[in-house]
Parts: C-alpha cells; sequence; structure tokens
C-alpha cells in the first residue's frame, strides 16, 4: 500500500483568513465550480491524468468539503511514485489561496475489498477470499475473470473411497458480482500452491 498526502494550510497566505474555494478551470477552460470542492471534478482530474497508464482510479470521496482521499490502483505495482503523482497533479489543479483542503491520494490496501473489474483482472492467480451472498465463505485461487462472472478454484485433500492415502481435489466456484458481500486478496507469505 502506498499513501501519499498534503496537510490543509491552517492559514492562506493573505494575512490569515480561511479561503473559499474556486474549483480550477479543466483543460477546455469551460468547467467551473464555486465554492466547493465536488467529487466529480476530482474524479475528473484523476482519471485524466491517469489516462494512457495502467493506473486506474478506484474510488474518490470528499468529506467536509475539502478533506479529500483519492484511492487508486496499478495494473502492476502502486509505487509511492505513482501516488504522488497524481497528488502534484490534483494538487496544482485546486487553488489553496481560494479554498484550502487536505489531499491523500493512496492505493486500496492489501486488506480491502475488490470493487473494479481491473482489480480482479490484476489479481488473477493470487489466492482470494469471497463471501457470497448466500452461502459460507470460500477461499481459493482466482483461476478467471470475465465480464459478469469470475471463477474461484479451491484445493482440498479428500480421502479416497477403499483407500488409506488422500487425494487433492480442485472444484471450481463461479460467482457472479453482484451474487458476493466482497472478495479479499489473501496475503501469504507461503510458498506458492503445488
Amino acid at each position: 500500500m502506498c499513501t501519499f498526502a498534503t496537510e490543509r494550510q491552517d492559514e492562506a497566505k493573505d494575512g490569515g483568513h480561511k479561503a473559499s474555494f474556486l474549483s480550477p478551470e479543466f483543460a477546455s477552460g469551460l468547467h467551473k465550480v464555486q465554492h466547493v470542492i465536488r467529487t466529480e471534478d476530482i474524479r475528473a482530474l484523476a482519471e485524466a491524468h491517469l489516462e494512457g497508464t495502467p493506473g486506474f482510479l478506484v474510488d474518490v470521496v470528499v468529506s467536509d468539503g475539502s478533506n479529500i482521499r483519492v484511492i487508486v490502483d496499478h495494473d502492476e505495482n502502486t509505487s509511492i511514485e505513482f501516488c504522488m503523482g497524481l497528488s502534484r497533479h490534483i494538487e496544482g489543479s485546486l487553488d489553496r489561496e481560494v479554498q484550502d483542503f487536505s489531499l491523500d491520494v493512496t492505493s486500496p490496501g492489501l486488506d480491502k475489498p475488490l470493487k473494479l473489474h481491473r482489480q480482479y483482472l490484476k489479481n488473477v492467480g493470487r489466492d482470494v477470499a469471497v463471501m457470497p451472498v448466500e452461502g459460507a465463505k470460500i477461499e481459493g485461487e482466482l483461476k478467471a475473470v470475465e465480464e459478469d462472472h469470475f471463477v474461484v478454484q479451491t484445493r482440498e485433500k479428500r480421502r479416497i473411497e477403499g483407500r488409506k492415502a488422500k487425494a487433492w481435489f480442485e472444484e471450481d466456484h463461479t460467482f457472479a458480482y453482484g451474487d458476493v458481500h466482497w472478495t479479499k486478496v489473501i496475503i501469504s507469505f507461503n510458498k506458492p500452491r503445488a
């Protein structure tokens, strides 16, 4: 997980008055929003910066009008430099002279559920835990990801009838995205599955 945050300035440069916000003009120069930092404006800034890169936007939260949290992921590895670059882009597009803000650009974190199809794609081959809407939690390898569903393969040793030895049995479980409460990557420092 990487996080890059900028703190709110307590006082504006012009003698300590709290500033009100006038959102930046975007590339077209036509889009202005007065007095409020809006989620959709931050989302547009982030998406414009990430376009054509292996990075992608997971979520944007703007609370109390000026506390901004941008959650991003990367197809390969989310680095601090990646988060810093996006943070600088967003911060450079906002004006602290007009409205002070705090900005936190971070990766989703290892313990957070997968939210986007692209996150599922990036984690194919990794072990995941799935909590279906109906039934018990299942843990196994994320084997396949499609537009409307994903497949998790479980593996367990079972006794073979008539023999003392146990053998490995694999079973595929298919889930529609809407049929699960959450899917989380299982972090393991053990050797890969045999």
